[in-house]
């Protein structure tokens, strides 16, 4: 094979896949020298990633923590053994007694143990066998920012009306990166708090929030040191952020701030103005390039104070019990997506249309489960947009016959959660963080919010109609649990919903109108 895999001719190479399990395996006389080789079967350990803080009884958090990440790896529970198919009963038997593993956690497969190995593949200079890379736009409402001859005012932009983002097909760094970076830098605001759960190891955000501190702003962030497998991550952040003079706060007791909020309180001649970010993915420059995410950037009065009363619950300050718009967990969202289902329960009741579409990463809540079937029954339509897990099973007989359940997976991984309920024709439409698993309706913070704008509202609903019609990388969940994967018939035109988002966008990046390119 050539050197250089660019010049690479597919006719001319042979592709052999060995793994290095299948090396060392046939070479084990070398490792044990004299000694009779028997036989070889692999084996793949999955330990519980969780480590038990007590955080009222933490004289330090951040140090607890620390200890503890030092530990998961060789100290956590096993919570799944996969074995080789065909080990033999005794040696299986030994590494169940010695893992103290339960039955129902034991896997035999066929094939590679550990899959992700894969990914080793994605990084090979092969471009023609890669998706086609992707360069995100400017939003259109923000392009007045890029002018080099006269430059916006981003917070002059949002005072005209909310800015909605879809990365990574618009660019993070051009909107919400400029906003906390145009923050940090003007001498009005006042203050800047936010919520970081996930960020990069070189992030512009964390570096604007440092300047704004060192510009004299009061800075509050509040970094998720239980952020699993970015722990160590968030603890060099926050040590960083309180070195430069921010308000670090480590969020409530019991409670993962899981989030994604930006609050900035800006002096206007006589007038006190905040201004919100609320988006639905982490604040990670690097991420944001291959999740797709909604991000609502917004000046409502309402928002304003609904965040001001989030962050003061989130410091400590205040035990917020209602908010104006906002669904927050664990106090009013789940309290309010029952209210949302059980209105639409109750017009289909009556006779009404009825309809409810969801896109979430995971479906996982075995109440929400229920009322969903309950909601089937009564005669509502519903389609459920699910990434990864989903505990609901569709289409069965007199339980869940209205329920569809659709999964898309290609270029970018789905991150993005909207709701929409029908409401007897009003329809209303939300985004936020939270997936239906009782983590985050019940032990996270989350936050949701209402997408009023017509405009905007207009652009949701042509996200969803193309994932809902896909026909080229949706896979439709059966009844059994299986997936089987869309395809276009012999005279139907290939409906991809990532290609389809793409050029949606270049359309508009290039003067398109909404209404010529939904």
């Amino acid at each position: 094979m050539p050197d250089d895999l660019n010049g690479y001719k597919e006719e001319t190479c042979v592709w052999v896949g060995v793994t290095l399990e299948e090396i060392i395996a046939h070479n084990l006389e070398y490792l044990f020298p004299g000694m009779s080789i028997q036989g070889h079967y692999l084996f793949r350990i999955t330990r519980d990633a969780d480590f038990p803080v007590r955080e009222d009884e933490a004289d330090d958090l951040l140090l607890a923590i620390e200890e503890e990440i030092s530990k998961r790896r060789l100290e956590g529970s096993v919570c799944r053994l996969e074995i080789q198919a065909g080990m033999p009963l005794n040696l299986r038997q030994g590494l169940v007694q010695e893992l103290q593993v339960a039955d129902e956690d034991i896997y035999e497969l066929e094939g590679m143990l550990n899959l992700k190995d894969l990914f080793f593949f994605q990084s090979m200079p092969l471009p023609a066998l890669k998706d086609q890379p992707w360069k995100s736009v400017v939003p259109p409402r923000l392009k007045p920012l890029h002018d080099s001859e006269m430059p916006g005012d981003i917070f002059s932009i949002i005072r005209q009306g909310d800015v909605m983002m879809h990365h990574p097909y618009e660019s993070f760094s051009a909107s919400v990166q400029a906003f906390i970076a145009a923050a940090a830098a003007d001498p009005q605001v006042l203050t800047i708090k936010m919520t970081l759960y996930r960020t990069s190891g070189d992030s512009p955000i964390v570096k604007a929030l440092i300047n704004a501190a060192e510009n004299g702003k009061q800075v509050v962030a509040l970094v998720e040191l239980k952020a699993r497998f970015d722990e160590r991550n968030n603890i060099i952040w926050a040590r960083r952020l309180e070195d430069a003079g921010v308000h670090v706060v480590y969020g409530v007791a019991g409670l993962k701030t899981h989030t994604k909020t930006t609050l900035v309180v800006r002096q206007e001649k006589d007038v006190i103005r905040r201004y919100v970010h609320i988006g639905t993915g982490n604040y990670n420059p690097k991420t944001s390039k291959l999740y797709t995410d909604i991000g609502l950037l917004s000046c409502q009065e309402a928002l304003g104070a609904d965040l001001t009363d989030l962050f003061n619950f989130l410091t400590g300050y205040s035990r917020q019990t209602a908010y104006r718009k906002l669904m927050v967990a664990p106090l009013t969202l789940r309290k309010g997506m029952v209210a949302l289902i059980q209105r639409e329960i109750d017009h289909a009741r009556q006779g009404q249309p009825a309809h409810i579409i969801a896109k979430m990463n995971s479906l996982v809540d075995p109440a929400m489960i229920g009322l969903l079937y309950e909601a089937s029954q009564a005669g509502v339509e519903i389609q459920l947009i699910i990434r990864g897990i989903c505990c609901l099973k569709p289409g069965l007989p007199g339980i869940s016959d209205r329920i569809q359940v659709v999964s898309i997976i290609g270029q970018f991984l789905e991150h993005a959660r909207i709701f929409v309920f029908h409401n007897n024709g009003d329809k209303e439409y939300y985004i936020g963080s939270a997936d239906w698993m009782t983590r985050n309706l019940d032990r996270r913070v989350e936050a949701v919010t209402p997408v009023e704008d017509p405009t905007l509202v207009k652009e949701l609903k042509a996200i969803l109609d193309i994932m809902l019609t896909d026909n080229h990388q949706a896979w439709d969940l059966q009844p059994d649990g299986r997936y089987v994967q869309r395809r276009p018939g012999p005279d139907e035109t290939i409906r991809n919903t990532h290609l389809l988002l793409m050029e949606r966008t270049r359309k508009r990046d290039h003067g398109g109108t909404i209404d010529q390119i939904v």
